[in-house]
C-alpha cells in the first residue's frame, strides 16, 4: 500500500542561505537540493550566455568540425542519419536547418524505417547512400553501438562523425570523430544531454567556427541565429526524459520560449489541431500531445512525415502532416489499446505469471514498436518491470521493457545478458532483442536477474514524498506563481505535490469526448470553488469509489488550464488515499 509523508521543515541553515525568497520557495528549493542563494539564482534564472558550456569541452568536437569544414570546402555529399523517435527527429531537423541556412544543399537527412531497418546504423542502408555519393554521414542520437557498420561506411569510402548519448555498450567504433559525453575520457561537465542535445552542441561550435574562421557575413548569417533551434531542443529533452538539471534545465528553460514563439508552419498547424494554445504551450502539452504525434510516424508509418512536419516551411505541406500525424497517433492508441487488452487477458488466465516480480509476456503477433507504450501501462497498474515481445523481420524477436522506477532496467538486463541478442535504454525503459530459440526461456531468466540483483526491502521504509500541507485556500494565483518559477518541470525536477486533508467532495463528473476523465469540485471557506482532474480515471480508480459528500485526502499538483478564458488555476490529481 502506498504510503505518503510530508518532507520535513527547512533547517535553520538552508532558511539563512535562502533568505528573502518566500516561504514557499524557499522550502521546494531546500527539498531539490538548493540550500544557497547563488544556486537558487542559477535555478530559477537560467541564463544562456552564463550557463550553457562550450562545445568544444566535448571529446571529438575539434576533429568533427574540422571534418565538416573540409567536407563543406570540397562540396562533398553529407548525410543526416538520425534515430526515428522525437528525439532524434528534432536534432536532424536542427541539422538541416542549420545547413540550410548557411547555403549548403549538398545533403540529405536519411531516418530509418523502424520496422524494416531498426535502431541505428544498417548496411543496406550505408550501401544506398554511398551509391548516392556521400561520402560524410552524420549521426543523431544513434550510432555508438554499431563499430561494424561504421567499418563498413569506410570501406565504401564513407566517412562517420558519431553524436550520440546512449552509454557505449561493446566494442567502441572507429570513427573520424565521436561525440558523446557518457564517452570514456569525456571531461564535458554535463552527462545528461539528449540526442538533439548533442547534435546542437556540434553545431553551436560550427558556428562560432563559421563567424570567426571563415567569416561569414553576419547578414547572412546573424550571431545568435541557432537559439531559434532551440524549440526542437527543447522538444527533443521533454521527449526522451532526461534530468532536466544542469545544463538540461536551460536547454529547456529556453526550448520552452522558443517553442512558444517558434514560427514552424508544422508546429503552428499541429497546436491548431489540438486546440493547444502555442504562446501557452506548456511542457506537458509537449510531452502528452506533439512527442506522441512525432512517433507515432515511425510506429505507425514513415518517420520522415514527423521530419517533414517540423522542418516544412509550406504551409499546405504543414496541415497535410499535421493531420495525417493526427489520423494515425489515433489508430496508435487503438491498437496499443487491443494489446493492453489482450495482455491483460493473458495475465488474468495465467495468475502465476501476474505474480511474479517482472512481467514477461509476447506475441508474435504484436508489433514490437507499440510495444513500449504497452508495457508503461501495465508497469503502472502493476508497479513491478514489465518485459513485452512482438516479431519483427523474419525471425528477430524484439521487444520493451518499462519499470515503474524501483528497478534500474539496465542492470536487470546486464544481470540476465545471456538471455537477449542485445539490449540497450535507460533506467526506466528499454529495448531488446532475443533469438527465437531463447524466448521460452526469458521470463525465468529475468526473474532469477531479478533475485540476484534485488535485495530484500521494506516497502514502509520508503515512503512517497509530498512537499507540504495545503489547504484549498492555499490554492491562489500567489502560491501557483511561486510553483511557477520552478518549471520547466519533467525527470530530476519533478512537479511539487501538495497533501490537501479532509476535503468534502461537492461534485464529481466525468469529462471529455468519451467521458473517460474525472473532474472533482469542492468549496473554499470563502464560497469560491476548486477544480481537481484526473485524466484516464474513473470514480472508482483509487481503490473505493468516490462519491458525492464523501470525505477524501487528496494529493495533488497545481496546475493552469489555458483551454478556456480566462485560464482557471486547478489541481491535477496525483492520488486519493484510502
Amino acid at each position: 500500500m502506498k504510503r505518503y509523508e510530508v518532507r520535513e521543515e527547512i533547517s535553520e541553515k538552508a532558511a539563512e542561505g535562502l533568505q528573502g525568497l518566500p516561504p514557499l520557495l524557499a522550502r521546494l528549493l531546500f527539498h531539490r537540493g538548493i540550500k544557497m542563494a547563488e544556486e537558487a539564482e542559477k535555478f530559477l534564472n537560467p541564463d544562456y550566455e552564463k550557463h550553457i558550456h562550450n562545445p568544444f569541452l566535448l571529446k571529438g568536437m575539434a576533429q568533427a568540425v574540422e571534418r565538416m569544414v573540409k567536407a563543406a570546402e570540397n562540396k562533398e555529399r553529407i548525410v543526416v542519419w538520425s534515430d526515428y523517435d522525437a528525439d532524434g527527429i528534432p536534432g536532424a531537423v536542427a541539422l538541416h536547418d542549420f545547413f540550410k541556412k548557411i547555403g549548403y544543399e549538398n545533403f540529405e537527412n536519411y531516418i530509418p524505417d523502424r520496422h524494416d531497418e531498426g535502431f541505428g546504423l544498417n548496411a543496406e542502408g550505408i550501401e544506398g547512400i554511398a551509391k548516392r555519393g556521400a561520402k560524410l554521414l552524420i549521426t543523431v542520437d544513434c550510432g555508438i553501438a554499431d563499430a561494424k557498420e561504421i567499418e563498413y561506411a569506410h570501406s565504401l569510402g564513407v566517412d562517420v562523425i558519431i553524436t550520440d548519448h546512449h552509454l557505449p555498450n561493446g566494442e567502441f567504433p572507429r570513427a573520424s570523430a565521436v561525440i558523446n559525453p557518457k564517452q570514456e575520457g569525456c571531461d564535458y561537465p554535463d552527462k545528461n544531454l539528449c540526442g538533439a542535445g548533442v547534435a546542437f552542441k556540434l553545431v553551436q561550435a560550427l558556428c562560432s567556427i563559421l563567424r570567426s574562421d571563415l567569416k561569414i557575413s553576419e547578414a547572412i548569417f546573424p550571431i545568435g541565429w541557432e537559439k531559434w533551434l532551440l524549440d526542437m531542443v527543447g522538444l527533443a529533452t521533454f521527449s526522451d526524459m532526461v534530468p532536466l538539471t544542469g545544463e538540461n534545465r536551460v536547454l529547456a528553460h529556453y526550448g520552452l520560449k522558443v517553442l512558444r514563439k517558434s514560427p514552424r508552419a508544422g508546429l503552428r498547424e499541429l497546436l491548431l489541431r489540438l486546440k493547444i494554445s502555442q504562446k501557452n504551450l506548456t511542457e506537458d502539452d509537449v510531452s502528452f500531445m506533439i512527442t506522441p504525434r512525432i512517433n507515432a510516424a515511425s510506429r505507425m508509418g514513415k518517420p520522415m512525415d514527423a521530419f517533414k512536419l517540423l522542418s516544412t516551411k509550406d504551409d499546405l505541406e504543414a496541415g497535410m502532416y499535421a493531420e495525417h500525424l493526427n489520423k494515425i497517433n489515433d489508430e496508435r492508441k487503438g491498437r496499443v489499446a487491443a494489446i493492453v487488452k489482450e495482455a491483460k487477458k493473458i495475465m488474468s488466465e495465467r495468475l502465476v505469471s501476474a505474480q511474479k516480480e517482472v512481467i514477461v509476456l509476447g506475441n508474435p503477433l504484436w508489433r514490437p514498436s507499440l510495444l513500449g507504450l504497452v508495457a508503461n501501462a501495465l508497469a503502472e497498474d502493476h508497479g513491478r518491470p514489465v518485459f513485452l515481445w512482438g516479431r519483427e523481420g523474419g525471425s528477430k524477436i524484439k521487444g520493451s521493457c518499462r519499470s515503474s522506477g524501483d528497478v534500474n532496467l539496465i542492470t536487470l538486463m546486464e544481470a540476465a545478458r545471456g538471455a537477449f541478442v542485445e539490449f540497450g535504454g535507460h533506467h526506466s525503459s528499454g529495448g531488446f532483442t532475443v533469438a527465437e530459440e531463447k524466448i521460452h526461456f526469458l521470463a525465468e531468466e529475468l526473474l532469477c536477474a531479478y533475485k540476484k540483483i534485488q535485495s530484500v526491502k521494506d516497502s514502509a521504509a520508503e515512503p512517497l514524498w509530498v512537499d507540504a500541507r495545503f489547504s484549498l485556500d492555499d490554492v491562489n494565483d500567489e502560491n501557483y506563481s511561486v510553483v511557477e518559477k520552478l518549471a520547466p518541470f519533467g525527470t530530476g525536477n519533478p512537479k511539487p505535490v501538495f497533501l490537501f486533508e479532509n476535503l468534502r467532495v461537492a461534485e464529481i463528473g466525468r469529462f471529455g469526448r468519451d467521458k473517460n476523465h474525472l473532474s472533482l469540485v469542492f468549496n473554499k471557506s470563502n464560497g469560491g470553488e476548486v477544480s481537481a482532474i484526473s485524466f484516464f480515471m474513473s470514480p472508482d480508480g483509487f481503490g473505493r469509489e468516490i462519491k458525492a459528500g464523501d470525505t477524501i485526502n487528496l494529493v495533488a499538483t497545481l496546475e493552469k488550464s489555458f483551454y478556456r478564458h480566462p485560464p482557471v488555476l486547478r489541481l491535477r490529481v496525483v492520488d486519493i488515499l484510502q
